[in-house]
């Protein structure tokens, strides 16, 4: 068992996090497919997660008291299996059979194909429901495991989201943690082109939730908001991090084309120059 992740200092947690960058470009460029963009904006926060909070054990997936990770965003798939390699729940053939018929790396996570997934994911929105009910589901066992809820800005356009906002501050669940990826694209284009989201820290502290804005980038900054949310136990907190679509390499940075295309074999050669 790992209490409190493992343990990692930040020079660690940017090591780690290029490692997946690089995992992440080699993953879709191999399945020819996937959504590497989102995986990229959201990897810095995964790896300050998983290295400095989540009590998992990966020689017990299905410890009863660990504590949950919902990607609700679940097309972000590569991020995830990138960090769960790293801290043993997967294999590197695993990884790289991403999106391969029978892999335990699908397209979308899947609880019943990957040890360490909690959540199984396709139409956006169900995520944030689906960890209320996980951390109700704690409270009534009286467990002290966290459910962390990993969302999208796109995503949060869905309705369903906000009825799982407003039902978390109404039951007071402090053992259910959300983080924002604000990256502000979404799957055709900017956010703000499709239907703008607005001030979401705003809008989440006006439905009761306690909010933390912060720099998805600076891992200084993400740690120590992690560790504030993990403690913060009066009520729900929400970590709303702006970030970059497509952050670690340059042409993918800031672009939708990226959302969800592959890298190409040059493109793939210029990933790895740059993430190396």
């Amino acid at each position: 068992m790992r209490t409190g992740g493992m343990g990692l200092d930040d020079q660690a947690l940017k090591d780690m996090a290029r490692r997946c960058r690089v995992n992440i470009v080699k993953m879709t460029h191999a399945a020819n497919s996937g959504h590497p963009g989102g995986s990229l904006s959201s990897i810095d926060l995964l790896c300050g997660l998983y290295g400095t909070q989540m009590r998992v054990d990966p020689d017990n997936p299905d410890w009863p008291d660990r504590d949950r990770f919902i990607m609700s965003k679940g097309h972000a798939s590569p991020a995830v299996y990138s960090i769960l390699h790293e801290i043993g729940y997967i294999s590197e053939e695993d990884m790289m059979s991403f999106r391969e018929f029978g892999s335990v790396c699908q397209g979308h996570v899947d609880m019943k194909w990957t040890d360490g997934v909690d959540f199984s994911a396709g139409s956006l929105g169900m995520g944030l429901s689906f960890g209320l009910g996980c951390a109700l589901a704690a409270r009534m066992d009286g467990s002290s495991r966290n459910v962390w809820v990993m969302l999208g800005d796109g995503e949060i356009q869905e309705g369903e989201v906000w009825e799982a906002f407003m039902a978390a501050d109404f039951h007071s669940i402090g053992n259910l943690k959300v983080i924002v990826d604000r990256n502000r694209i979404q799957n055709d284009d900017f956010v703000h082109l499709q239907m703008e989201v607005g001030d979401v820290s705003a809008k989440l502290a006006s439905f009761g939730w306690t909010v933390k804005e912060i720099d998805g980038h600076s891992m200084n900054e993400l740690t120590d908001a992690l560790k504030w949310a993990s403690s913060h136990n009066s009520g729900p907190a929400a970590i709303v991090a702006n970030t970059v679509k497509g952050k670690g390499v340059s042409f993918m940075e800031d672009n939708p084309s990226f959302h969800g295309k592959a890298p190409d074999d040059d493109e793939l050669k210029q990933a790895l120059e740059e993430l190396s």
